[in-house]
């Protein structure tokens, strides 16, 4: 799994850090998460084509996290795409992108599928299950988590003890489908052992410290925490619903994640070693994101 940050910023963009967006690279698909302002040229700069997207998911409404929407929709459709686009988001996404395709003369020729999401599963596939949470903004905000599913391990000795012959027959007991083999029904849960833990990254958005966040990003390989503040303006944070460095890494010890990587920082911090000092005085395993900085994890190595 490729984890992509194209902008890091909190509402004001700086010479260093554009506003948010960030992408998400993992079983034949592209997912970008929020699009601020200018993230189409941020696409550009990290050579990532934004064609291949096949579905956007914004945390809420600030015009940090769905400016660049507009301008990154009709370049798509200039360059002839054809292929549908979801977009997901809470209530009142819909309004959004209607706003955002009757502004101008904006035409496109592809299919734009828009969705308005609450709680839970808002994406199921065989490979993976994207869930959102509602968490505390000074708007309506959505986290989201995204998590692989892997196949329950295969117990070929086991198979072969019960007469299946290596072949076809191991592949459909390994997809969850009984066969047949001399007159005698074997059951998939007769080979098959435990599930396996697949990759599991969360995303905050923008929140104050939340116990449904907890719960979203609960054994995550990745929690990725807004931390738009240092603790000497805890105050400041709190009164614009947003969390310090040392929130985010608060929330990633209770969650028991592997890593927890920090954004959307204040533009105030010229140097984010604060941020990155507090946090891992709560949370060794901590790192503040920067545009550009790619992040791949996979079962085997998760860091």
């Amino acid at each position: 799994m490729e984890i992509i940050f194209l902008g890091t910023s909190s509402a004001v963009p700086s010479r260093e850090r554009n506003h948010a967006a960030i992408v998400i690279r993992e079983f034949g698909e592209v997912f970008l998460f929020d699009c601020g302002e200018g993230t189409q040229r941020q696409f550009i700069e990290a050579n990532v084509s934004p064609m291949k997207v096949d579905k956007i998911f914004i945390s809420h409404f600030h015009g940090d996290h769905i400016l660049g929407l507009g301008g990154l929709i009709q370049s798509m459709g200039l360059r002839q795409r054809e292929t549908p686009l979801d977009i997901y988001g809470p209530k009142g996404m819909k309004r959004v992108i209607d706003a955002i395709t009757h502004t101008g003369y904006f035409k496109i020729e592809f299919d734009l599928n828009v969705h308005e999401v609450d709680e839970g599963i808002v994406v199921e596939t065989e490979k993976y299950r994207i869930e959102t949470t509602k968490t505390k903004h000074s708007v309506p905000n959505n986290s989201y988590s995204i998590t692989e599913k892997k196949k329950p391990r295969f117990l070929r000795e086991k198979a072969i003890e019960l007469g299946v012959p290596p072949g076809p027959l191991f592949g459909k007991l390994h997809k969850g489908e009984e066969v047949e083999v001399e007159g005698k029904i074997i059951k998939p849960e007769q080979v098959l052992g435990e599930p396996r833990k697949g990759l599991k990254v969360t995303y905050s958005g923008d929140t104050r410290p939340s116990m449904k966040l907890i719960e979203l990003a609960q054994d995550s390989d990745i929690l990725i925490h807004e931390a738009t503040f240092e603790e000497a303006d805890r105050e400041n944070a709190f009164e614009h619903g947003h969390s310090t460095a040392k929130d985010a890494a608060d929330i990633a010890k209770a969650a028991n994640v592997g890593k927890l990587i920090l954004t959307h920082i204040s533009p105030r911090y010229r140097q984010f070693d604060i941020l990155e000092r507090e946090a891992r005085e709560v949370f060794e395993n901590s790192e503040v994101a920067e545009d550009f900085k790619v992040f791949n994890i996979n079962s085997k190595n998760k860091n």
